[in-house]
C-alpha cells in the first residue's frame, strides 16, 4: 500500500522528519561518497535524500509512482520530478548509473516487475541502494512513521529478493535506531543514539540500507553429457503351483519349459 505524497510531505517537513533526513543522508553518503558525472535516479519518495547528490551528479531524476502521487522538486529551478508507472519507466535501456529506492520496495504490490524494470534502465556496473523498513525495528510498528505502511523486510529477506531479481548485494548498513517520537529530548539525543545503535543494537534499526550491483550474467547448471538410456529386459519366470513338488514328474516338465499337467 502506497503512502500518499501529501502525508510524506507533511512528515518530512516536521522536526522528526528533518532529523530522519539528516540521519539517513549520513548513511547514504557513506555508501555513495562520490557520484560525480553520473546519472542518479530516485524512485518512490526519494527527494529529501537526493539534494546532496544533485549538487554533484551530472543528472538527477526523481520518479514518483502514480498510486503515491507527485509533487514538484526542487522548489528552486526547473522541476525534476515525474509521475510514472513504476513497472514501465520512461527511460531507455542502461541509461542511469545509480538508483535510490525509498518508500518504494515495501509499498509496491508487484515487486518483481519493478526490480526487473530498474535492472533494465540501469547501466552495466550500476548501483542500486534500497532503503527498506526492518521487521524488528519500531519504525515499521508505529503508525506515525512513514515506514509503517507496507511490507517490512529482514536483512536476509531483502538480500534474497535482490538476488532473485538479478542484483548482487554488496554491502549493507542500518539506520534510525531512535524511536519515531516527537519528543524534543529524544530528537536532541538522536545522533548519540544512532552511534550507540550502530555499535550495539544492530537488528533493532528502523531501516536497512542495502547496496547491490547489477548482475549481468547468471549461471545455469548443465549436465556434462547425455546420460545413456538403460535397456531393461524383463525376466521370464514360469509360474508353478504350490503343490508342484507333490506331483510326480513336475520338476522334469518345468525344466523342459512345459507347464505341469493339471
Amino acid at each position: 500500500m502506497w503512502t500518499d505524497v501529501l502525508d510524506l510531505n507533511e512528515f518530512y517537513a516536521s522536526t522528526l522528519g528533518q532529523m530522519t533526513v539528516r540521519l539517513l543522508r549520513a548513511r547514504l553518503r557513506d555508501v555513495w561518497p562520490n557520484v560525480r558525472g553520473e546519472t542518479v535516479l530516485g524512485l518512490g519518495y526519494a527527494t529529501p535524500f537526493l539534494r546532496p547528490f544533485r549538487e554533484e551528479a551530472a543528472r538527477t531524476l526523481a520518479f514518483m509512482p502514480a498510486p503515491q502521487g507527485v509533487t514538484r522538486w526542487p522548489r528552486e529551478g526547473r522541476n525534476l520530478t515525474a509521475l510514472v508507472d513504476e513497472n514501465d519507466l520512461p527511460l531507455p535501456d542502461r541509461s542511469v548509473d545509480r538508483v535510490l529506492l525509498v518508500h518504494a520496495l515495501e509499498s509496491t504490490e508487484p515487486v518483481r516487475p519493478m526490480l526487473r524494470e530498474i535492472w533494465r534502465v540501469m547501466a552495466d556496473g550500476g548501483r542500486l541502494v534500497t532503503v527498506a523498513p526492518t521487521r524488528a525495528g519500531l519504525w515499521s510498528q508505529i503508525d506515525r512513521s512513514p515506514f509503517y505502511q507496507g511490507h517490512p523486510y529482514s536483512s536476509g529477506q531483502l538480500a534474497a529478493l535482490l538476488r532473485a531479481n538479478m542484483f548482487a548485494p554488496l554491502r549493507q548498513s542500518r539506520a534510525l535506531f531512535m524511536p519515531p517520537t516527537r519528543s524534543r529530548v529524544m530528537l536532541r539525543m538522536a545522533p548519540a543514539v544512532e552511534r550507540f545503535g550502530q555499535r550495539w543494537l544492530g537488528r533493532f534499526a528502523g531501516v536497512t540500507v542495502m547496496e547491490a550491483g547489477k548482475q549481468l550474467y547468471a549461471g545455469i547448471a548443465e549436465r556434462s553429457g547425455t546420460p545413456e538410456l538403460a535397456v531393461v529386459r524383463p525376466k521370464l519366470r514360469v509360474a508353478s503351483s504350490r503343490d508342484t513338488a507333490r506331483v510326480p514328474g513336475a520338476a522334469r516338465s518345468t525344466e523342459d519349459g512345459e507347464a505341469p499337467a493339471s
